[in-house]
């Protein structure tokens, strides 16, 4: 493989899709009226560029519900969402909070504390259950991710972290440290020390696969690594792999907590994209049957509204009394606290982790229809409203469907879809969990119509 080959392997197999490829500037090009165009020169003007960002794909206008409407009228059911749209954009139950708390209370320094942020910590304890008991709040899931790392190697002692290659924890210094996709720390010379990668869970196209098809021995690398390099204080992960949705066994999760029970390893679960119901439970690790030592989440905790993160701990890991482990700013923030609160209750009221669990079923029944019906289909996997759909050349060889993911999203955003890419082939799938049975359906009619059209070119 040539060096440039190699690179471009590279930038595939990275979070999302990138948008410096030609097909990005040809789809825009292509789409894009007048107004749209201006727009997004100016942004690309002012805006320093990065890969999944800037150059943007399109400018919106506005956003409601399940919908993304573009500055030309263009309507876009979307299942990206950054992974904060549990409620979807708007719902008016969080608006209301948000606006009553502005006109109240719109900030609270760090000193005082206020019935909102009590109330707020008092629901997350709640519904995370268990020994998850204290709660701290900060402005973002990467600073909560900082908080984590913090607080295990002051309660250990033991400065060293075993986290998974191809994980995702965040993109500040620190974050990127303990993450495990190569494309976030290339350039960046050295990080932070005592950080050791282990493989991941993966199944389908496993480095280490089991003739039974099982990943339970990739606990072991676990426990390997921890009896051989010393020191370690802090296995963090997610509990599914969001980006190209890798679902581990639970038999995987309860020997990796029995491993960090046993060797005095706190265990962090980065549950920041997935939490709150998308896998419908409250949180992941609820799935399995564990609890985590310490749990991380944000992006849907805001509402789809407002930044907002929390990381959770047992009340005996209460012992950091003087250490700043967060110290933000924004730290309770009101506003964040409210729309928080109001999410937790839209959830129950709504009763949508059990509606959750019946579009999965829904889903994965269709999804198995497709991948015996298209070749290109490799792999189908998810859980609650996270699917991944794994496009392949050869079903022997699983070489990547680069093009042909490239391709289907696309079109998909012609029909009126949005959704991300991620490791070049896997098409993630990230619904609102307020959308309806008929635009589900829509929405994975489009899918297939895609798919079948790329095969037929």
């Amino acid at each position: 493989m040539s060096q440039t080959s190699g690179l471009s392997q590279r930038a595939h197999a990275c979070e999302g899709d990138t948008n410096t490829s030609p097909s990005r500037a040809r789809w825009t090009e292509t789409h894009a009226d007048p107004a749209t165009q201006q727009l997004l020169t100016e942004d690309s003007q002012y805006f320093l560029h990065q890969a999944m960002s800037t150059p943007c794909l399109d400018a919106l206008a506005s956003a409601d519900g399940i919908y993304l409407t573009d500055v030309a009228g263009k309507q876009y059911m979307d299942f990206h969402g950054n992974n904060l749209h549990q409620l979807g954009y708007g719902h008016p139950e969080v608006l209301a909070a948000i606006q009553k708390q502005l006109a109240t209370l719109p900030f609270a320094p760090r000193r005082f504390t206020h019935q909102t942020a009590v109330d707020c910590a008092k629901a997350l304890t709640r519904v995370a259950g268990g020994e998850l008991n204290r709660v701290l709040f900060a402005p973002g899931g990467t600073s909560v991710v900082g908080m984590a790392l913090k607080l295990a190697r002051y309660l250990t002692g033991n400065a060293k972290v075993v986290s998974l290659w191809d994980s995702f924890h965040g993109a500040s210094m620190d974050a990127i440290s303990v993450g495990g996709e190569a494309c976030f720390r290339e350039g960046m010379g050295p990080l932070m020390a005592g950080v050791e990668r282990i493989p991941p869970p993966v199944r389908y196209r496993g480095a280490l696969p089991s003739p039974d098809g099982s990943d339970l021995h990739y606990a072991d690398y676990l426990a390997y690594v921890i009896e051989k390099e010393g020191g370690v204080g802090a296995f963090i992960a997610e509990g599914v792999r969001n980006t190209d949705v890798q679902v581990p066994s639970q038999a995987y999760w309860q020997r990796v907590r029995d491993i960090c029970d046993r060797h005095g390893v706190m265990l962090i679960i980065d549950d920041i994209p997935n939490g709150m119901g998308r896998t419908g439970h409250w949180f992941t690790h609820q799935a399995f049957g564990i609890e985590p030592d310490i749990l991380c989440i944000g992006k849907g905790l805001g509402g789809g509204v407002v930044p907002m993160a929390a990381m959770l701990t047992k009340d005996k890991h209460n012992q950091a009394t003087q250490i700043s482990l967060g110290h933000y700013t924004h730290e309770k923030s009101p506003i964040g606290c409210a729309a928080a609160l109001a999410t937790i209750q839209v959830i129950e009221q709504q009763n949508l982790l059990q509606k959750v669990r019946d579009d999965a079923t829904y889903i994965a029944d269709r999804l198995q229809v497709m991948k015996a019906k298209y070749p290109l289909i490799g792999d189908v996997r998810g859980i609650g409203l996270l699917w991944g759909i794994e496009l392949v050349e050869d079903r022997v060889t699983k070489s990547r469907a680069f093009a042909a993911a490239e391709k289907v999203m696309y079109r998909c955003l012609e029909l009126g879809m949005s959704f991300k890419v991620s490791q070049g082939n896997v098409l993630q799938l990230s619904p609102p969990l307020i959308i309806s049975r008929e635009a589900l359906v829509q929405a994975l009619d489009w899918v297939e119509q895609a798919i079948a059209e790329e095969r037929q070119l």
